[in-house]
């Protein structure tokens, strides 16, 4: 996200610029072995980038010390701003942004469940006998 907010701060103009079509241009091509040509542009490898920090963000959400419940916490307050971009400042109201947004919430919504089951399966309910 912090990479997307420098590319709108400097290459678009600011948040309510509408001309964001750097992220769509093509940076290179890649001639693939069926004689296809894969077009990528800066968007891509946005999205790229961030799978790979959402899988890393997923691995370090399975461990259960106290610090994952303020990585949680920032987690959701970086969901609330990037949906707030979204939704109101134009240069934001992209598919790139709009996919970023999703793996943040996904980030969220995998960091709690993966606590609470943890949590749960700590949790010893015996027998009241």
């Amino acid at each position: 996200m912090l990479v997307y907010n420098l590319i709108v701060l400097t290459v678009a103009g600011g948040f309510g610029s509408e001309r964001l079509q750097r992220l769509s241009e093509q940076l290179f091509t890649i001639h693939m072995t069926s004689r296809a040509e894969w077009v990528v542009s800066l968007g891509d490898l946005l999205l790229a980038g961030a799978l790979v920090v959402l899988f890393v963000e997923l691995l370090k959400s399975t461990t259960s010390r106290k610090i994952a419940i303020i990585n949680h916490s920032l987690s959701m307050v970086l969901f609330i701003v990037c949906l707030v971009e979204f939704l109101l400042a134009p240069a934001f109201a992209t598919s790139v942004f709009f996919l970023l947004t999703v793996m943040v919430l996904l980030d969220v919504l995998a960091g709690f469940i993966v606590t609470i089951v943890a949590a749960r399966r700590d949790v010893d309910f015996g027998d009241a006998n």
